[in-house]
Parts: C-alpha cells; structure tokens; sequence
C-alpha cells in the first residue's frame, strides 16, 4: 500500500503523509452491518473522567466485524475492500454462499473476488481461518484468539502478525509482534497472513488538529502543571520535574505494573525484549 506525499500548500500539508487508499475499492459501508457507537469521552456511568485525553472527534459508527469466523466449511467471496475509521486496519466484506454478509479483517494481499473460508480442510492461504493445530510451523498469523470460540484478539491492527514457532502436547508457542513467546491452545483459531495496511506506521497527520479529528485532545506535559495537579510540576523557571512519575504517583520507568500471580504468567515462555 502506497503512501502519499502531499504538497506544502498549507502548513498542515507541509509535513503531512497520507494514505493512498490504493486498496480499498468502496467508500460506502454495509448499512446491515453497522451499529451506533456511544461516545463517553472518556467518562464513567457517574460522569468522572477516567481516561484524559478522550473526547471529540468526528461522528462515526461501528462495523460490526466477525473475529469468532464461526461459519465453518461455508465458502466467501470478497465483495470489496473497505476503511475502517474504528481500526488502523482494512476490513474485508464476505459474502457467504448461504446468503450472508460478514466483515472480516482483511488480509495483506487480499483482493476482490478472492475466496476465503474458515474450519478444518481450509487451504494455507491469506485469509483463511484454521485452530492452531492445523497450521503449519512458521507460519505467518494474525487475529489470534486467546480461548477457544472467543474471538480474535491478538495482532488485529494494520501490518501485524504472529509467527507459529512450536506445537507441544495441548499449546502451540506463538512469537507475538511484540516479542513475548507464549503458549496458547491449540484449539484456539487464527487467521493465515499479515493484517492489511502494513504502511500505516509511516503516516504523519501533519497538524495538531487532525489528532482532534481522531477524537485524541491535547496532553499537557506534568512538568508545565502546578505543583496541585502534578507531582513533577512547579519549581522556578522551567524545571525539570525531577524522577518521571504519574499523576497518581506511580513511577513511570520501570516499574511492574503487573500482577506477579496471575494465572496466564504460565503461559509465557520468554517476555519481550525491552527497547
């Protein structure tokens, strides 16, 4: 997937790379298949903000994607290649030759009118969904599920994907995009490919306010806040901040923030590499 360069016509344009959408074929979405979104900006059931740095952004609406690709046996063909402003990735709209439409995420190199499938006997080829077991070692993988009939939700964004490095007893070891080798079950499905939309890592928005547009608001630095609404704020002049510590007086370099007894720490085989 290409990307575009655009020209300095305005500041925002100056620096801005663009997506060519070279890929996706429509920009009308399956009216069945979309839902309303319930914008909370970033606030709970009793109106506190939980989540800074939410809020606003243009109206959008949901497309409801098949992650559990449940249809087994049940060939599709690919009716177009579609943008998704939920997810950095393209998604792929199926249709079923019982009749019904699905959406999918799309595969890198998945084109219009190709077949997928899902369930066992499927052929190793991008976009097709088997369990674990049935895909061969050092395969590439992506829309992974973590327990069985679940639903996909390892390596989903754009260019993602999982390398299948090991099969023992019950577990197939999986290398995940970011590093961490981990056991999951072999019962467990997952798609064959890298998801779609491998350059988005490569646009720039260019301006302040297209990241308003994404719903993402500005974020102050602790070190510009008073010493009231910031453990690194204050000081005279521009101050450094002293150590890197949250909001709420966690320190932000290093430390562990997860539970040294839960269950699934079994399961990982070696964690990822820190940068």
């Amino acid at each position: 997937m290409p990307v575009k360069k655009y020209n300095p016509i305005t500041p925002g344009t100056r620096y801005r790379v663009g997506n060519a959408f070279t890929e996706v074929t429509t920009d009308t979405p399956e009216k069945s298949l979309m839902s309303e979104i319930k914008r909370t900006g970033g606030r709970n059931h009793d109106g506190k903000m939980t989540v800074r740095q939410r809020g606003g952004g243009h109206k959008r609406k949901y497309r409801i994607i098949d992650f559990k690709r449940n249809k087994d046996g049940i060939p599709a063909k690919v009716a177009s290649i579609e943008y998704d402003p939920n997810r950095s990735a393209f998604i792929a709209l199926l249709n079923y030759a019982d009749g019904e439409k699905r959406y999918m995420i799309a595969a890198k190199g998945l084109q219009v009118g190709a077949t997928v499938q899902s369930g066992t006997g499927s052929p190793i080829e991008p976009g097709n969904t088997l369990v674990l077991k049935d895909i061969p070692l050092g395969s590439e993988i992506y829309a992974i599920e973590m327990q069985p009939n679940k639903g996909a939700a390892i390596a989903r964004s754009a260019g993602t994907y999982a390398v299948l490095v090991g099969k023992e007893e019950k577990y197939a070891a999986i290398k995940l995009p970011s590093g961490e080798v981990r056991r999951i079950l072999m019962t467990c499905k997952a798609t064959i490919g890298i998801a779609s939309n491998p350059d988005h890592s490569l646009l720039v928005l260019g301006k302040a306010g297209r990241s308003v547009w994404l719903g993402r608001r500005r974020r102050v630095r602790g070190v510009a806040m008073n010493p009231v609404d910031h453990p690194m704020g204050g000081g005279e002049g521009r101050a450094s901040g002293g150590h890197p510590i949250s909001r709420t007086g966690i320190m932000a370099k290093g430390q562990k923030t997860r539970n040294v007894n839960k269950k699934s720490s079994a399961l990982i085989i070696s964690r990822r590499k820190s940068k």
